[in-house]
């Protein structure tokens, strides 16, 4: 485990010291390929080193994030032609990633939150330095202060339950003692918000709305992942109080769905629908987790994954029309299959993906999530019949209105498209579709 800490830790110096963009490009992909072939094991916790390790669920989160990072480099090549510190910003991109690498591999709990709660910060420099609109400062402040301040009860609990338990080692924690029903209430409340659940989901639209593509393609790849893993991780810990309560945030989370995918009919910004698409996805990985059964788990895992490959490629896609246009606002960019009839194609194939039909990733997290929640309560078939219905009606809204009908009368011709951009979508429709054949290890 460390070898690949140490290897990202000692890009920093190439990405700050010398112009090597597309180095520690090179560099990452090829990490992210030597990672994949590295599992050796699927069954239980492997590659232990101190403080450090992984099992199947923490190996797939670690993989998606270096996929993720090392597209995040690809997508922002403006930065680079610009010269806008571009240094820097590859700096916090391997930032992140050591944040969100020791998240997803920590075996002690206050390990776990240190770097969840740090992976943030990088995020936020991302949003405030390289974000479009002076509106970022606020999506920035948005996003601290909602994720900081509802785990930071969280911590106070981790401290005096490392007083009185000794350790924080994650298969050890199994009797909280007086402390349960403050431990489950606030470690499901941190991680809900981080997801984030309906009601404090605020943050998220602003946020995707004012980052720049890298930090939206994190943001709905990997940081929302955090708290689905988070769950997954202290569920066992509170499995007593959970099999009590779980039925309010199950509820909640797929009514909250629903009511979301209302608000997406309303949507006239592309980043802002992706970004409310995402809270209705999110909601159906909350419910499969609250189930607590083996289906639930792995199709949370899947749609985790599906829905971190298939959001970043949509903002993908948004940000190559908004740096033609200049706007990514429906009203101007509709009828663009008239300016840019082959990148038509790869909104088609992303959208239909975002729909959950097949073979993507997002298809087989749903029908595990669909069995799961059934399985638990047969009367929640009527709301996952509207999450479903609606997902598929706003995606063809947005696909059928950005790419079909009269183009705006003030653009008169743009690029068709770099061969960058589509080996950047290739990357990220290919992983997404063909997962799908090896389905056997994500949910059986």
């Amino acid at each position: 485990m460390l070898s690949y800490l140490f290897m990202i830790i000692f890009m920093i110096p190439i990405c700050l010291l010398v112009d090597c963009w597309w180095l520690v490009h090179s560099l990452l992909f090829s990490l992210s390929f030597v990672f994949m072939f590295s599992m050796y094991s699927y069954s239980d916790l492997n590659m232990i080193s101190y403080f450090f390790g992984i099992d199947y669920f923490s190996y797939i989160l670690i993989l998606l994030s270096f996929w993720i990072c090392c597209l995040m480099v690809t997508a922002s090549i403006s930065v680079y032609l610009l010269s806008y510190h571009s240094g820097f910003f590859v700096f916090f991109i391997l930032f992140l990633l050591i944040m969100l690498y020791c998240s997803f591999s920590s075996l002690s709990l206050l390990s776990f939150y240190i770097f969840f709660e740090s992976s943030l910060i990088p995020t936020l420099f991302l949003i405030l330095g390289w974000g479009y609109q002076p509106e970022r400062l606020q999506a920035g402040v948005y996003l601290i202060f909602y994720t900081l301040f509802a785990s930071l009860p969280l911590l106070l609990v981790l401290f005096k339950l490392n007083k009185t338990l000794s350790t924080l080692y994650f298969p050890l924690l199994i009797d909280c003692g007086s402390f349960y029903f403050m431990f489950y209430v606030f470690s499901v409340f941190a991680f809900l918000v981080s997801m984030p659940m309906f009601l404090f989901h605020l943050w998220l639209p602003s946020a995707h709305v004012e980052a720049p593509v890298s930090g939206s393609m994190i943001l709905a790849g990997v940081l929302l992942s955090l708290g689905g893993y988070g769950i997954f991780r202290v569920m066992s810990m509170i499995s007593f109080l959970a099999l009590k309560f779980n039925y309010f945030w199950l509820s909640l989370s797929l009514f909250g769905g629903v009511i979301i995918s209302f608000v997406c009919f309303r949507q006239v910004d592309l980043s802002s629908l992706i970004a409310y698409s995402s809270v209705a996805h999110m909601s159906l990985v909350i419910s499969g987790l609250m189930t607590m059964n083996y289906w639930g788990c792995m199709g949370s895992l899947s749609l985790m994954v599906g829905h971190g490959l298939c959001s970043s490629g949509l903002f993908c896609l948004s940000n190559i029309i908004y740096e033609r246009l200049g706007s990514r606002s429906l009203l101007i960019n509709s009828g663009m299959i008239n300016l840019m009839p082959s990148m038509s194609l790869w909104w088609f194939l992303l959208s239909s993906s975002n729909m959950a039909s097949p073979p993507s990733l997002n298809l087989l997290g749903e029908f595990s999530l669909l069995n799961s929640i059934v399985s638990w309560s047969p009367y929640m078939v009527l709301m996952l019949f509207f999450l479903s219905f609606f997902s598929a009606v706003y995606t063809l809204y947005m696909y059928s209105y950005s790419q079909h009908g009269f183009y705006y009368s003030g653009i008169y011709s743009c690029s068709l498209g770099y061969f960058r951009e589509y080996h950047l979508l290739l990357l990220h429709w290919l992983p997404l579709n063909i997962l799908f054949l090896s389905s056997e290890f994500l949910c059986f």
